[in-house]
Order: C-alpha cells, then sequence, then structure tokens
C-alpha cells in the first residue's frame, strides 16, 4: 500500500459546525452533524504512539540531529510504518478496514505526537471561541453564539486527560510547567497562540477542567475592527492619533471582551521601526512576529521549578521582574499584555518616570471602577503603597482608559467599545478627574446611556490633547460632525 496515500495532512474537523442535537459528548455523529465520520480507535492510536515514541527515542540516541522537523518527517514514516501492520492484522478480522480508518488512524497518531492530540480537530476550527473541558467525557465549544455545542471527548480517562496536557507542557517551549500533584495549575500558550488553564482534581476534587481561549483575530487592524462592529471610523481614527501621539493607554473590560484584540490592532499604529518593548505571562500579543514592526523586544514571564529559594520559587521571573529589565532596554514604550497584580505599581511608574506611549490591558467590570480597581492591585502588592499613591499615579501617568463591553443580547456575541475616559488630574478627594470623550449615547429626557451601544463623541478632550492629536494626524472636526450634541467651537480650544 502507498506510504503517502496513509498520511496524507493531520486529519481536520469537518467544516460543518458540531451540533448539540447530534448526541451528547462522545456520542456517534456529535461532530459534524450530517457529514459522514471516520471512526477511530483510540486504544490503537494510544499503543501506535507508545511504540512510534520508542522509536523515535531510541534513534535519538543513536543520531542526537533527529530534532525538529527531521524527527517529524521520521515520525511520519514511523507512523505509516506502524499503521500498515496495524491494518495487515485487522484485515483478518470481520470487516477488515478501510483505506480512510487508516488515513484518519496515521493522522491521530501524529496529532498525538507532536501536536495537541484529538484535542487538534477543535483547535483546527477557525471558527471556535473558547474550548471547555470539564473532565475527559464532557468536552464543549463556545463559537461566540447560543449555547456551547458538545461534541467528542479528547481522552478516555482523567489520567489520559492529564497526560495529554503534561504532553503540550513538554512541546510548547514553556519547559519549567507541568501539571502534577506539586503543581495542579497550568497556564500554558498553545501553538497556535491559544491560552490554556488547566486545574487538576487535586484543587477541583474530583475532575480536571481546562479552558483554552483562542484567538481568532490575531492581525486584525483598526479598519477591520471596523467591520466587525468593534466600534465606527471616527474612534478608530482617535485611538490611532492617540497611539501615533504617545498618550499612555490602558484598555480594560471583562473577560472575553476583546481587549487582546484591540490592543493588538493599536499595537499597528506604532511606526514599523520603533523599538518597543512587550511584557506578557504568556505570548498573547505577538508584536515580534506580526510582520509589520521590526524592532519589537518580547519578553515572557517563567514560572518557577516548584522549589523555594528565600521564599520565592526557583527560577521565577514575574513581570515586575521584566518591567525593571525593560527600563535598561532603551525602548520607547512598554506594552503590558494584561496587568493583574504587583506589576501594576512598576507599570504606573513607568507611565510616569518613562517615556510615553505606553498601554496595558487590566480586567474591570465597568470603566468607572478602574481607579478602585487599580488602588485594590496597589494595596495587595503590600509594599506600603496606599490609595491615595495609585490616585496620584494615575493622574499623573495615565492619559486615556479604553473600555471594551461585550453585547450577548444578540444571536453572536458583539465586542464593542463603548466608553474613552481622559484623565484630567486631581478631582475631588483626590480621586483622578476625567472627561467622558467617548460613550454611549444618552436617552434623551431620562438621564441615563443606552445600553449595548458603541461610543460616540460625547466631551471635548482637553486643548493640549487635542493640539496632541493634531500633530499625529487626527481630524478633529471628526468630533464635532459626529457628536451626540454638538460641542461649542470654543470648548477645543
Amino acid at each position: 500500500m502507498d506510504a503517502e496515500f496513509l498520511y496524507p495532512e493531520p486529519l481536520r474537523i469537518p467544516q460543518a459546525r458540531p451540533s448539540a442535537a447530534a448526541g451528547s459528548a462522545g456520542a456517534p455523529g456529535a461532530l459534524g452533524a450530517g457529514v459522514p465520520q471516520v471512526r477511530i480507535d483510540h486504544q490503537a492510536a494510544q499503543e501506535l504512539k507508545r511504540r512510534v515514541s520508542e522509536q523515535l527515542l531510541a534513534e535519538h540516541k543513536v543520531n542526537p540531529a533527529l530534532v525538529g522537523g527531521v524527527r517529524e518527517q521520521r515520525g511520519r514514516a514511523l507512523i505509516n510504518e506502524q499503521v500498515t501492520v496495524w491494518a495487515d492484522a485487522a484485515a483478518h478480522r470481520a470487516g477488515g478496514v478501510q483505506p480512510a480508518e487508516e488515513q484518519a488512524l496515521a493522522a491521530m497518531v501524529f496529532d498525538m505526537l507532536f501536536r495537541a492530540g484529538r484535542l487538534q480537530r477543535y483547535l483546527d476550527d477557525p471558527q471556535v471561541d473558547n474550548i471547555f473541558i470539564n473532565g475527559h467525557d464532557n468536552v464543549t465549544l463556545d463559537y461566540g453564539d447560543e449555547d456551547p455545542v458538545p461534541v467528542e471527548p479528547v481522552a478516555d480517562s482523567e489520567e489520559e486527560l492529564k497526560e495529554l496536557l503534561r504532553d503540550l507542557a513538554r512541546t510548547s517551549g514553556q519547559s519549567e510547567r507541568t501539571l502534577s500533584t506539586a503543581n495542579p495549575m497550568l497556564a500554558l500558550r498553545l501553538a497556535d497562540g491559544s491560552r490554556l488553564q488547566a486545574l487538576s482534581d487535586e484543587i477541583t476534587g474530583d475532575h480536571t477542567f481546562v479552558t483554552i481561549r483562542r484567538h481568532r483575530v490575531e492581525k486584525a487592524s483598526l479598519k477591520e475592527l471596523i467591520g466587525y462592529g468593534t466600534m465606527d471610523d471616527t474612534l478608530a481614527a482617535f485611538l490611532a492619533a492617540c497611539v501615533r501621539g504617545k498618550r499612555n493607554m490602558m484598555i480594560v473590560g471583562e473577560q472575553g471582551s476583546g481587549k487582546t484584540s484591540l490592543l493588538r490592532a493599536l499595537l499597528r499604529e506604532i511606526p514599523a521601526h520603533e523599538r518597543y518593548g512587550t511584557l506578557e505571562t504568556e505570548f498573547e500579543l505577538w508584536a515580534h512576529r506580526n510582520g509589520h514592526h521590526t524592532q519589537v523586544v518580547p519578553m515572557e514571564a517563567r514560572e518557577s521549578n516548584g522549589e523555594r529559594v528565600d521564599g520565592r520559587g526557583a527560577g521565577e521571573i514575574t513581570l515586575m521582574d521584566l518591567m525593571h529589565k525593560a527600563m535598561r532596554m532603551s525602548l520607547t514604550r512598554i506594552v503590558v499584555g494584561e496587568v493583574r497584580g504587583p506589576e501594576i505599581t512598576a507599570m504606573m511608574q513607568a507611565l510616569t518616570n518613562g517615556r510615553p506611549g505606553n498601554l496595558c490591558t487590566m480586567h474591570a467590570s465597568s470603566p468607572y471602577v478602574v481607579f478602585d480597581r487599580i488602588a485594590e492591585l496597589y494595596l495587595l502588592a503590600q509594599q506600603n503603597f496606599s490609595e491615595a499613591l495609585a490616585y496620584r499615579q494615575i493622574a499623573n501617568g495615565l492619559h486615556f482608559i479604553v473600555f471594551v463591553d461585550v453585547d450577548t443580547t444578540r444571536t453572536r456575541k458583539r465586542r464593542y467599545v463603548s466608553h474613552v475616559l481622559e484623565i484630567t488630574g486631581i478631582g475631588e478627594g483626590g480621586r483622578p478627574a476625567y472627561n467622558l470623550v467617548f460613550g454611549p449615547p444618552p436617552v434623551t429626557g431620562q438621564g441615563w446611556e443606552a445600553p449595548e451601544a458603541y461610543a460616540v463623541p460625547r466631551t471635548p478632550p482637553t486643548p493640549t490633547t487635542l493640539r496632541t492629536l493634531e500633530a499625529a494626524g487626527f481630524d478633529t472636526t471628526l468630533l464635532h460632525r459626529h457628536a451626540v450634541n454638538p460641542w461649542p467651537q470654543e470648548a477645543t480650544g
């Protein structure tokens, strides 16, 4: 039999979406309802994976150059050989084996060895937003609309699911991360950029829970976000000018609201040859490989190896550590993928002491709780920081807060910018003062804002800000033409 036919490319999930009505997770037909499915003997796949893995290990001892693409190519050949042996043995059983079954089995063994195993077919579906695994036999896909869809399991037991996670950790390039009794939590960046968070049964009590966040708009521009309904062209032009004019900006919103996607789009407004740095717990911005920038210095935090030295994990590199090193790298800007802990203090110091034009994201449920959220993180840092210091550094260093919201009332989720606040200094009670430059349109005569509405011009920025944005190429007349209530000309200075 032709070996090339046995292994074309790893099996892809059919384009037809999984159907919840087709059956529960693991039921025949749950994947791609109405599309003929090739059933795979997963026990056979596990055994063939073990055999090929042992052969590759033995050959690597003799030939240390058997790594990377060379190892994968050798793996393909060994998989073909083992599948041929399996098919010859199966041919003596009732019904024999169809070529499609051999092809699917070879693809699955390859995915188990070099990719994400039975999970890979869901990662290959470009329409999936999130993958939820609540135990080995309960897997659902979130497409961003309607309810999560149950699909086939990615493992036959909890131990097999844990082994899959350990395999992903070993092949992720983040060698210090694993899942074990000593380390029952796992955070990973997968090969396609997806973010994985797992909690084993040592924490949850009975099952291993996994959440995989996809990044379907990894290289979206502001123009493309306009097409998605994230904002209109006036707001896009305003935010682009803020980046070019080197305003310090914080993008906030709930989990899954699209903060990272917006930040990626804003980064494309930074000149191609400007030297700036990105700090992340797991790479998600991918500015250093976006095909646009040439001088990005990417920095990723590293977890400890579990040993404690002077009260700290050995080998651990935190975002705070990276922040201090970034200040010595001659960077024009610092971009923090997500501020969620004590690094907020270093980030705010960078805003007040370093060069302007820095950007970051942070979780918050409302644009109006951001000041208190930053103050809370200051207090949690436990370094004699105070609420008053947090407010003062916000007022002195942060120029804009951009809030991203999610509309779940429609058939499909819509992520959009709902508010842009300009920080204008210290206000009443020592709290930062601000202008609502963009916000939802007010409901006439009702005194409240329209829900689920993207931001429109509301209040003029300060004259200093307008001059900065004009110098960065922004047409300030757009704000007058599209304002809910026309601004007096003198308000712009």
